[in-house]
């Protein structure tokens, strides 16, 4: 096992990974910005180093920076979390080079997952359904109109790069695509610094369905279940759930079964999500593989068990997987709400400023993960996430009812927030029927826009 451990990462996930090392006795090395210096990831590390000025790109994106801590803290392996260098493949390999383990996947299956159009083509060649779309990337927007065309309208263009969002555009004609394609270009390469794009069939209203798994150095990869990830807004993901309102015992199998085979075609080692497009009819197809731990990991945790940080370390380790597939078996039913510092009410805006009240639920069924206490300055400079409420029941009408009451206990003043929405979701009667998909907030937001208008 490791001697020590560098948390690569701030906030919430910082705090997550070092708790899995305290209950490994692994000592833990935080790393932070100016801006940080407060934070409770410092506070709680063994260790901590200042890496740099508040802006990220000077501080947690500053690859010299995270390896000098390495080096002058004695820290043999490096946890990145999620965001910011976790699925940077070139500071992988620099890990390596400098005698550190990276927690995580080697960088060629970060390389071959993060290029988009390349890993359509390696989930194919493994039997994977995909959606429909270009054979790699289109070489500019004459040649993406002509592969929308023979797809049909509509379509999306995606940055082969990208994540979370960024660089995808959505086109029902040629002169939205003819729009749409050089804003998507340009998103791109200021987030990627990579302007390649693909051209994908847009699925109308599906749901976004994604397998959590873990593999092995000796080849074994077991997948944990999938998460219900559709209500989103502009792809970003708000709430999260296990096991899915639609899921069979049979579509879960099938959908289990090629996650897996994805993952063992490149040989996948660590914790990985596969995530799929469902639609109507109950067909369903690849869309990416995050070669990192999720946001919504603690989703998965909760039905099955299994401490899915801890499995990232012991993989990275060398040690295997220790349970089979037939060992996994969910358990009741989990939700979470990702709490973010920001404004519903308009247009959910970033509302950075200080914490002045700060009162976290409990009771049965409620986790709270969070970095946050009262006197907290959120900076600008990050994401807005301020903490993640879970709730787990033998059911899903427990664990909603369980939401319900937490949303209603937890206090946060001095910032807006997006409890008040997550209560109205928790109230809406289609969602609490398992009715929704990826499209439900955009179009609640289209009809809320009627009724002003019509006003």
């Amino acid at each position: 096992m490791f001697r020590k451990i560098l948390v690569a990462n701030r906030g919430e996930i910082a705090l997550r990974v070092m708790r899995a090392c305290k209950e490994l006795d692994i000592p833990t090395v935080a790393v932070h910005s100016e801006a940080d210096a407060d934070a409770l990831h410092v506070a709680f590390a063994d260790e901590a180093v200042c890496i740099g000025p508040a802006p990220g790109a000077q501080s947690y994106l500053n690859v010299k920076a995270v390896l000098s801590a390495c080096e002058i803290t004695g820290a043999d392996a490096l946890h990145p979390g999620y965001g910011f260098l976790a699925e940077n493949a070139q500071f992988a390999e620099m890990c390596s080079v400098h005698g550190v383990t990276f927690v995580g996947p080697t960088a060629s299956m970060m390389r071959l997952m993060g290029d988009k159009a390349q890993a359509r083509r390696v989930m194919s060649k493994a039997g994977v359904p995909v959606v429909p779309g270009s054979d790699g990337i289109v070489r500019d927007v004459g040649h993406a109109s002509e592969t929308a065309e023979t797809l049909g309208y509509p379509v999306m263009i995606k940055a082969s790069a990208g994540g979370g969002g960024k660089g995808m555009r959505v086109a029902w004609s040629r002169g939205e695509l003819e729009t749409a394609y050089p804003v998507a270009k340009g998103e791109a390469e200021a987030a990627f610094g990579n302007g390649e794009l693909y051209v994908e069939k847009l699925l109308v209203e599906p749901r976004h369905i994604e397998f959590q798994i873990v593999g092995d150095k000796y080849g074994n990869v077991v997948h944990l279940g999938e998460r219900d990830c559709s209500i989103q807004r502009r792809h970003q993901k708000l709430i999260e759930e296990s096991p899915s309102p639609v899921m069979t015992p049979e579509l879960r199998a099938m959908m289990g079964e090629a996650a897996t085979r994805g993952a063992q075609e490149i040989g996948y080692v660590s914790a990985g999500t596969v995530e799929f497009l469902l639609d109507s009819r109950g067909d369903f197809y690849f869309m990416e593989m995050n070669t990192r731990i999720q946001v919504e990991h603690p989703v998965t945790e909760l039905v099955t068990g299994v401490d899915l940080v801890k499995e990232q370390i012991r993989i990275a380790a060398g040690e295997p997987v220790e349970f089979a597939q037939s060992d996994v078996a969910l358990r009741g039913h989990a939700i979470e709400c990702r709490i973010n510092a920001e404004d519903p009410e308009r247009g959910f805006a970033p509302c950075p400023g200080t914490v002045t009240d700060f009162y976290v639920p409990g009771g049965p069924g409620i986790r709270v993960d969070t970095h946050v206490y009262a006197g907290y300055r959120i900076p600008p400079h990050y994401d807005s996430m301020i903490a993640k409420l879970l709730a787990h029941g033998s059911t899903r009408a427990e664990a909603l009812a369980r939401m319900r009451r937490a949303l209603e206990e937890f206090v946060i003043t001095g910032v807006a927030t997006t409890i008040p929405f997550h209560i109205e979701m928790m109230a809406d009667a289609d969602f609490c029927a398992g009715r929704f998909d990826t499209g439900t907030l955009e179009r609640r937001k289209r009809e809320r826009e009627r009724i002003v208008i019509a006003r």
